[in-house]
């Protein structure tokens, strides 16, 4: 029996999650990130886990790791620069795309400019039509001059996405032997590989986003794994993916753009196991860290998925955690623009040099500077004592923008709570309607290290029916990361009517589908435990230009259940539109597979009861509301079970501050979760 580790790396601190496989405790650790020296922070953490509680490296007995360097790469335009090879005739894919302006109320508004400009898209001589039969096969001199060219242009790779590649790859693979043979070193990566999806831009974008982090993540990795031998973990590191599960590195640096949200799914699975354990049925999951927040929709402990997630300024169309992305978190930047107005974000001053109140040579405003001239942090050190809060940094930062608007030092900082915490709720509101769910009948589940100390402010927004706060909110999306099954999505395109005719061909497809996950979950993640098989399909009606995701019984597809499988899309579009067509002629799409292979679990332990109120540790002026009040500090780590109190109030702990706003009430469960009650009918 050994050790877990789970590690998630944000953009102001590191946080690493440890279950000891004896007894399912966990243990938890913040350190400071390093985005000047990736990697070199889980290093750190690693040694002062060693020296702290005695777990050495050769004691770590698995490894979970979620990074953002794929998703930075994209939105820093980083990324390698590569050539597209495409059908003749069909170099404008990118340039086209769906012909959608970015922001639909601004006419003046452009698409992004694509990730492979035109002059880098060199046309093939090949087809193959919708029906998967190859009409022209590859022409061998297109291709080299293709590759000529691509040279010519200093192309670090290629991606190669031919039409109806989805239906059969052959051309594809095709054009990459001929690659592979006169340029061996050459980094060539086929669409039909990475997401084989119908709809020539969306597997095409895909593609594209995978082949443009891929050099950089393999780098990366390569190098965390390097490290992690050097150290003597005797366990390869596994990657958490986008769809919330995990998988292995070598995976990882050939399908990059499975992993390019890992660390924002892990957050939502973290959520989700807590909220399961709480018997919570409903909550929005509330990630915080230093440069976003991240909302979730996560009903019964499961996720909503979607895919179409936008990355940067793109989407991909793999399954994903349905995460909404706020550009507003406890480092966001406050400033004034060229009319007098304040802003907050998108800029993050991230750990270095950090909001003014670390003490890290930051002296721009942020969030956390304003929670701290209002004297609502800054009782207690943060991040396991990496940072020691300087409120006078804080307060000369804010003072600045004052100055420049004509108020107080203390109107000023509740001007920029109020300005991120309203672009929280407009986001936020966005992803209720898009769910179509009523926020009085959910629970906001804060975590990340300013997730409690802004969740009161959103709750009362958003008119919620509580805050959760778990007992360690800052690593909960390590812990998510460390709790994550082994996970794969597969997918194969049918497109037919759902008629009697097609019972042989689901249930061909289905096996084909099964046989695959099989192979990638035993064979290649040498996983040997519990395993569950869920199956959906991509349904519409016949004429409609989009599909609605269904979920399906397995035993539907083997038995040939197609009208099982039409009354269940007619209620899933009842469900999501209000009404649905009975009559009209339902065609498949795609047919899914996901396979998920179970991973070790904590014990969430009970905490001592008692009923006695609460000892404040001591009593604090703060600035609430437009005034100063007085109220109690306490210390997270004395409060028991069944105990309650009133706002406005303060809960400091090792890894972040809670703010209880006047007329809430938070009450502490028997796992040690505060549960605060807004107080709303």
């Amino acid at each position: 029996m050994g050790y877990r580790v789970g590690v998630d790396i944000g953009g102001s601190f590191t946080d690493f999650a440890v279950l000891d496989e004896t007894d399912s405790s966990i243990r938890t650790l913040k350190v400071l990130s390093r985005p000047d020296q990736p990697g070199a922070e889980v290093l750190k953490g690693l040694g002062v886990l060693s020296a702290r509680d005695g777990i050495s490296p050769t004691d770590i007995s698995y490894f979970t790791h979620g990074t953002t360097v794929g998703i930075n790469t994209v939105i820093q335009r980083k990324g390698a620069k590569l050539a597209l090879f495409c059908t003749e005739d069909f170099e404008d894919v990118l340039e086209l795309a769906r012909l959608k302006i970015p922001r639909f109320h601004d006419l003046y508004s452009r698409r992004p400019a694509p990730l492979i400009s035109r002059d880098r898209v060199f046309p093939v001589r090949e087809r193959t039509d919708a029906t998967g039969e190859v009409l022209t096969e590859v022409n061998h001199e297109t291709v080299v001059r293709a590759l000529e060219s691509a040279n010519l242009h200093g192309c670090e790779g290629i991606v190669i996405s031919f039409l109806h590649s989805y239906r059969n790859s052959k051309n594809e693979e095709r054009a990459k032997e001929i690659l592979n043979s006169l340029a061996p070193n050459l980094p060539v990566f086929c669409s039909s590989e990475i997401w084989p999806i119908i709809r020539e831009y969306e597997r095409t974008v895909t593609a594209v986003i995978s082949g443009y982090v891929q050099p950089k993540v393999a780098h990366y990795l390569t190098s965390f794994e390097n490290a992690l031998l050097e150290l003597g973990v005797p366990v390869p590191p596994r990657i958490t993916k986008s769809n919330g599960g995990v998988m292995g590195a070598a995976q990882a640096k050939q399908e990059c753009v499975q992993m390019i949200l890992s660390g924002t799914a892990s957050g939502v699975i973290g959520a989700g196991f807590l909220a399961k354990t709480m018997g919570l049925p409903k909550i929005l999951s509330f990630d915080v860290g230093g440069t976003s927040a991240d909302v979730a929709v996560i009903v019964d402990g499961k996720a909503e998925y979607g895919t179409g997630e936008i990355i940067g300024e793109f989407q991909i169309f793999i399954p994903s955690v349905s995460v909404t992305s706020i550009g507003q978190g406890g480092g966001s930047i406050a400033w004034v623009d060229e009319l007098g107005v304040l802003n907050v974000g998108p800029e993050s001053a991230g750990s270095s040099p950090g909001p003014a109140c670390f003490g890290k040579g930051g002296d721009r405003a942020t969030v956390t500077d304003a929670f701290a001239v209002s004297r609502l942090i800054g009782h207690s050190e943060l991040g396991y004592s990496a940072i020691n809060v300087d409120v006078s940094k804080a307060d000369a930062a804010v003072n600045s923008l004052a100055s420049q608007l004509g108020l107080s030092l203390q109107e000023t900082a509740e001007s920029i709570i109020r300005i991120a915490v309203s672009g929280m709720f407009a986001d936020t509101s966005g992803l209720v309607s898009r769910f179509g769910i009523d926020p009085r009948e959910f629970y906001l589940l804060a975590f990340g290290g300013a997730g409690p100390m802004m969740a009161c402010f959103l709750a009362r927004e958003l008119n919620v029916r509580g805050v959760v706060v778990p007992p360690t909110p800052g690593v909960l999306s390590a812990l998510g990361g460390l709790i994550a099954d082994l996970k794969n999505d597969f997918i194969q395109t049918i497109y037919r009517d759902l008629d009697v005719g097609i019972a042989q061909d689901l249930k061909d497809s289905f096996n084909r589908l099964h046989e695959r996950a099989q192979s990638w979950l035993v064979d290649d993640q040498g996983f040997k435990g519990e395993q569950t098989v869920t199956c959906s399909a991509d349904l519409r009606y016949r004429g409609q230009s989009f599909e609605v995701e269904t979920p399906l019984e397995v035993e539907w597809l083997l038995s040939g259940d197609t009208q099982s499988i039409v009354s269940a899309f007619h209620a899933q579009h009842e469900k999501l539109f209000g009404h649905c067509d009975s009559n009209a002629i339902v065609q498949i799409i795609n047919l899914r597979l996901v396979i998920a292979g179970a991973t070790q679990k904590p014990v969430m332990a009970k905490i001592e009861r008692s009923l006695l109120p609460p000892a404040p540790q001591s009593t604090v002026e703060a600035y609430i509301d437009g005034k100063n009040l007085s109220m109690p500090l306490y210390r997270r780590a004395t409060l028991l079970a069944g105990q309650q109190f009133s706002g406005p109030a303060i809960v400091a702990q090792d890894d972040c501050t809670t703010c209880i706003l006047p007329g809430m009430t938070a009450n502490v469960d028997d796992f040690g979760n505060l549960i605060i009650s807004t107080l709303q009918d």
